[in-house]
């Protein structure tokens, strides 16, 4: 759902910026002259409407801080929804932003959005670092007995599935579970990136096996499941190996998110004071 919200939104938010493309590669004398400049520029109807559905998602995002921190608020749903709906919601915003900024970013809200692009992209870091830690369907923390039950619930799953002997299901998705300290940022961030492509490796070959395997009758559906199952039991042995390191990381990401943050939301509140007080919208 959160995949097609973003991608129907940037489309339709690019195929507008590109129906006024001309009006936006204007200069400032030549936009008040084109016709759609009433529509498109920063207070136009278009343009502001745009600019008060981003600040009402720039709220809205703030909310996720707020549910992490604030118990009661556990009824709203888990954890990992509303990361979701929080990093699909964030995406939309540069796009949505800019079309209000009729795409000139000049004084103050160019380094509200510059910082906003920061923590657009440093959110998607932190979402990827998110999920490399081993949680609960409710985006709670496992502990080591949960994921040792977890991960063998997995592979007598995956054995069962493709009738293949136990220990061959443990062979084929055997992963390193030595600890990897002491890696650094960059070194963290590489192997997680060569255990997706190890744990891919790994899927890819399980697969081959049960297709070629004489009287087997999984067809495609059965086969992705199985995949699926199988990269999950790995990439917990993995996660649980990076744990350390990932936690270091991801107290580094905290350190770098929240100023930028903390700025935009700065930047904002003053525009859109400023541009209140002065008059500059269209609906009063």
């Amino acid at each position: 759902m959160g995949n097609w919200f973003v991608a129907i939104s940037v489309a339709s938010l690019l195929g507008l910026s590109l129906y006024g493309g001309a009006y936006y590669a204007a200069g400032r004398g030549d936009r008040v002259r084109d016709p759609l400049h009433p529509w498109l520029k920063p207070s136009g109807y278009l343009g502001q409407t745009a600019g008060i559905v981003a600040l009402l998602i720039f709220f809205f995002l703030w909310l996720y801080p707020l549910r992490k921190k604030v118990r009661w608020l556990r009824w709203t749903g888990a954890m990992s929804a509303w990361l979701d709906i929080h990093v699909a919601t964030a995406l939309v915003l540069p796009v949505l932003t800019a079309v209000h900024s009729a795409w000139r970013f000049d004084g103050l809200i160019g380094l509200g959005y510059w910082s906003m692009m920061v923590v657009c992209a440093s959110g998607v870091i932190g979402r990827y670092l998110y999920v490399h830690i081993p949680r609960s369907a409710s985006g709670l923390e496992l502990n080591a007995d949960e994921i040792a039950g977890e991960r063998k619930v997995l592979i007598e799953h995956v054995a069962r599935t493709s009738g293949l002997p136990l220990a061959q299901v443990e062979a084929l998705l055997r992963s390193d579970p030595t600890p990897c300290d002491g890696l650094g940022v960059m070194g963290t961030l590489g192997r997680m990136a060569s255990d997706e492509v190890t744990r891919w490796r790994a899927a890819r070959r399980l697969g081959q096996i049960c297709r070629n395997r004489p009287g087997s009758r999984l067809d495609r559906r059965a086969l992705r499941e199985l995949s699926r199952a199988a990269r999950r039991e790995m990439a917990l042995t993995q996660q649980v190996r990076m744990l350390g390191a990932t936690h270091k990381v991801f107290r580094l990401w905290h350190i770098a998110h929240r100023p930028f943050a903390l700025a935009a939301l700065v930047a904002v509140v003053v525009h859109v004071g400023v541009v209140v007080s002065m008059g500059m919208t269209w609906f009063w």
